[in-house]
């Protein structure tokens, strides 16, 4: 065996490497200072980055989950290869010859780190491929090509190739290049019979597939011939380089792009993601024979720096039933982005290769640019299934599209796709909100982890007590019933005449807030002068997973520091909840009063005019009181 590497050298490749390239290649940095570049770390899952690199050091440190090292340490991770490994990556990236301590020139080449043997095997097999492309045996490979509008550019752009139909074209011609059959099979790329190995793509035409670096580490196949007993399209086996759950067709293509428009699309096939590239819309990748997981998103998230400030996933399906499927399966994963998700799905059934086809590029754009929000495409699919013009078929509706709509853990969102929803199924806001709501409670029970954005419960309350989750503080609605329910824990007082009226009519969309607001109504004001006692009735009244929360609400300081500054802040803060509450209700009466037919029910379109003028006189006499 190969001795071990020289310090002095393994100290020049630290010192040479530019770590700022490396970390490039796998997470998208931004400026953070002078010096300095920040983005999501790629070690843990997070929202907010906190991976920082400093080349002028060269080193990077996550202050979110603590990980640090070198560039070597950081190949290492994010390869899974040895030390020894990662230095030569490192070495041959930047040209620089290492020396071995027994004063050999390195490893033989059957020595050479497992990994980097299957790199090079594959970055071969890569360019035989597309040298076969340009034989005379290729003739329908590139007639197949050509009849989906991609030309011999387009096909060199995206390096596609062709597997000859022989049974070990691509083996001899590996075998010649040094490879062991004991190396080859690890590959992926060859089948095993009676005989030994033998090419496992044949007759077919081939797509690279590219990890984050540009690294081809796998293949695509589509079947060409009538008499090929294979599936249509064919892909490499689960290997120690390809991990289908992890692997996104065009990702080395599209990644600046992706981080530079802070936009994904997602497409179904190899030649979508062509098509889209060719059209413009450069940010498209496709999954490689599964669906859009967990792991996939961890690539985007890291790609678009979803931390919040925008950004943009794009799903593209068949307007089939198997493409509305594969939508929904995608909701059910959007929840981990908090950039906006959108679906695209061309009414004729096209997919991106077919439309541009048909329509030409601008089609494919228009395609992209036509999005819908993915909560609203997965709730009007629910809502196709049933007959929404009888009673019977509204009420199967929001049973089945209620817990849809409680799915959407964007507090700003949920409450205007439950508005949405009743509209869409003419029923009123307030028995879709329970809906909603007890649909919720469902899926939260039993669930120890805590929608985004909020923190997890204190602790997991006895069976059958109901589940509360501490309020989002970063919720702005939920801060404004925070504040209120403050003051009057704290200032009873103001609550007199027709404010305790407004405060009881008020409805509180936080549940732990809901619950306490409801238990303030529940005790009165009958005890309030006594304000110890009175606070300790609301905490017997509430479940007991709050009452740690009421003593919290009834202890906060207030930001006052003279009486009368505390009396103005606890009428303003009360006239700002009655004015939210005024603002919800007209709300949901213009929603009404938009679903209409004025012609139909004159009378009633007066009523709702009326009552909405009613309501604005009301909002302006509360803001001039305050």
């Amino acid at each position: 065996m190969a001795g071990l590497i020289k310090r002095e050298d393994i100290d020049e490749v630290r010192q040479r490497t530019d770590i700022k390239e490396v970390v490039d290649g796998y997470v998208t940095l931004k400026g953070a200072g002078l010096g300095s570049f920040k983005g999501l770390c790629p070690f843990h899952d997070e929202r907010s980055p906190s991976f920082t690199v400093r080349p002028q050091v060269g080193r990077y440190h996550c202050f979110g989950c603590g990980e640090d090292g070198d560039a070597i340490s950081f190949i290492q991770k994010m390869d899974h290869s040895s030390f020894h490994e990662a230095v030569e990556k490192l070495a041959a990236r930047i040209g620089y010859e290492l020396r071995y301590e027994d004063g050999g020139t390195g490893p033989s080449r059957e020595e050479v780190g497992k990994r980097q043997r299957l790199l090079d095997a594959h970055k071969i097999a890569d360019e035989f491929f597309r040298a076969q492309l340009l034989t005379p045996g290729a003739a329908e490979a590139r007639n197949f090509l050509d009849g989906r509008g991609f030309d011999r550019a387009a096909a060199e752009h995206f390096s596609v190739g062709y597997a000859p139909q022989g049974w070990d074209s691509l083996l001899k011609h590996l075998r010649g290049r040094g490879f062991t059959d004991a190396e080859l099979k690890l590959t992926g790329m060859f089948s095993e019979g009676n005989r030994g190995i033998y090419d496992r793509f044949r007759g077919r035409l081939i797509w690279p597939i590219r990890d984050i670096a540009g690294d081809t580490i796998g293949f695509g196949a589509r079947k060409l011939y009538e008499d090929d007993q294979g599936p249509k399209y064919l892909n490499t086996p689960e290997t120690t380089l390809y991990k289908k759950s992890q692997v996104l067709y065009g990702i080395d293509l599209a990644k600046r792009n992706i981080a530079k428009d802070r936009q994904l699309v997602v497409v179904e096939g190899y030649t979508d993601v062509m098509a889209c590239h060719l059209a413009g819309v450069t940010t498209a990748v496709a999954t490689c024979g599964t669906a859009f997981g967990t792991e996939h998103i961890k690539v985007a998230r890291r790609l678009l720096s979803d931390d919040g400030s925008g950004g943009e996933v794009i799903f593209t399906f068949d307007g089939d039933a198997a493409g509305q499927k594969a939508a929904l399966r995608a909701f059910e994963e959007d929840q981990r982005f908090t950039a906006q998700t959108y679906v695209a799905v061309e009414p004729s059934g096209a997919d991106p290769c077919d439309l541009r086809q048909l329509k030409g590029d601008a089609a494919v754009r228009e395609l992209i640019g036509t999005r819908k929000p993915l909560f609203e495409f997965a709730i009007s699919a629910t809502l196709r299934r049933h007959n929404l013009d009888t009673v019977e078929g509204r009420v199967a509706a929001l049973r089945e599209a209620s817990p849809v709509v409680a799915q959407i853990r964007d507090s700003a969102a949920r409450p205007e796709y439950t508005r949405k929803l009743a509209g869409w199924l003419g029923m009123p806001i307030e028995e879709v909100s329970r809906y909603v709501g007890a649909a919720a409670k469902r899926g939260t029970a039993g669930n120890g982890a805590a929608p985004a954005g909020q923190a997890p419960a204190a602790a997991a309350p006895p069976s059958g007590m109901p589940v509360f989750q501490r309020p989002n503080p970063g919720d702005p609605v939920a801060g404004m019933e925070r504040q209120a329910l403050e003051v009057v824990l704290q200032d009873p007082a103001v609550l007199g005449g027709v404010a305790w009226d407004r405060f009881a009519a008020s409805l509180f969309s936080t549940p732990a807030y809901a619950a306490i607001h409801a238990a303030i109504r529940a005790t009165g004001l009958a005890h309030a002068a006594d304000a110890v006692s009175w606070v300790e009735q609301i905490r017997q009244e509430v479940p007991e997973p709050l009452r740690n929360l009421v003593s919290e609400l009834a202890v906060t300081p207030l930001p006052a520091s003279t009486p009368e500054a505390m009396q103005r802040y606890c009428r303003d803060i009360l006239a700002r909840l009655f004015e939210l509450q005024i603002t919800r209700i007209k709300a949901d009466k213009m929603g009404q009063l938009q679903r209409l037919d004025a012609a139909a029910f004159p009378e009633e379109f007066q009523r709702l005019n009326r009552e909405l003028m009613q309501l604005e006189m009301e909002r302006r006499a509360l803001r001039s009181e305050g």
